[in-house]
C-alpha cells in the first residue's frame, strides 16, 4: 500500500536525523527554536508590529490574513480531517525533548506558520538579507519539527507548501480587498 510506503520513508528520514544529526548543542538548541512557534505567537506578534506601524499595516494585514487561513483550513481542518499520528506515537523508545502534543500531525502547523510569513515576507518591498532571514529561520523551524520527532517528513512538508499558498493566498485576497476599496472611492 502506498501510504505504508510512505510512513516507512517518513520514519527511515526520522530514525537518520536521530542517528546521524543528534547532538547536545542541538538538543538544547532545537527546543528554543520549536518554542518560538508554540501557538503561533512569533507570527502574531509579528503581524500586530506591523499592524500598528501605519507604514507598514497592509503588510500586517496580510501576515495576519494567511495567518487566519493557516488556523482555519490547516489546523482546523485538514489537521481534523487527515488524522495523522504522530511519529513517537508509532515509534516505541523514542525519548522526547518537548512534551507530548494533543493535535494531530498532518501539517505541521510550526512549519504552517512559519511558511505563511515567508511567503507573504518574498512579496514584501525590502532588502533581500531580512528574506534571507525568515528563509533561514522557517527552514529552520522545520528542521526542529523533524530533530524533535514530532512530525514525518511529509508533514513538515505539507506544512511548507500549505504554508507557501495560505501566504500567497494572504496576500492577493488583502490586495484584492485594497484594489475594490479604492475603485468604489
Amino acid at each position: 500500500m502506498l501510504s505504508d510506503w510512505i510512513v516507512e520513508i517518513d520514519l527511515n528520514v526520522l530514525n537518520w536525523i536521530q542517528e546521524n544529526l543528534k547532538s547536545d548543542v542541538l538538543d538544547r538548541i532545537v527546543p528554543i527554536i520549536t518554542f518560538l512557534g508554540d501557538k503561533g505567537l512569533i507570527y502574531i506578534l509579528i503581524a500586530v508590529i506591523l499592524l500598528t506601524i501605519p507604514k507598514t499595516r497592509m503588510w500586517g494585514t496580510k501576515v495576519a490574513t494567511s495567518l487566519i487561513l493557516g488556523i482555519v483550513f490547516g489546523n482546523m481542518l485538514i489537521k481534523n480531517v487527515v488524522a495523522r499520528i504522530r511519529p513517537y506515537d508509532v515509534v516505541d523508545n523514542i525519548t522526547l525533548l518537548v512534551d507530548k502534543l494533543s493535535d494531530y500531525s498532518f501539517p505541521s502547523g510550526h512549519t504552517l506558520a512559519a511558511f505563511e510569513l515567508l511567503a507573504v515576507v518574498c512579496y514584501m518591498p525590502i532588502k533581500k538579507v531580512y528574506k534571507v532571514l525568515v528563509g533561514c529561520f522557517a527552514f529552520a523551524m522545520a528542521f526542529s519539527r523533524l530533530y524533535l520527532y514530532v512530525h514525518y517528513p511529509t508533514d513538515v512538508f505539507g506544512g511548507m507548501v500549505l504554508g507557501t499558498l495560505f501566504g500567497i493566498m494572504g496576500v492577493r485576497i488583502v490586495d484584492m480587498i485594497y484594489e475594490e476599496r479604492k475603485a468604489k472611492k
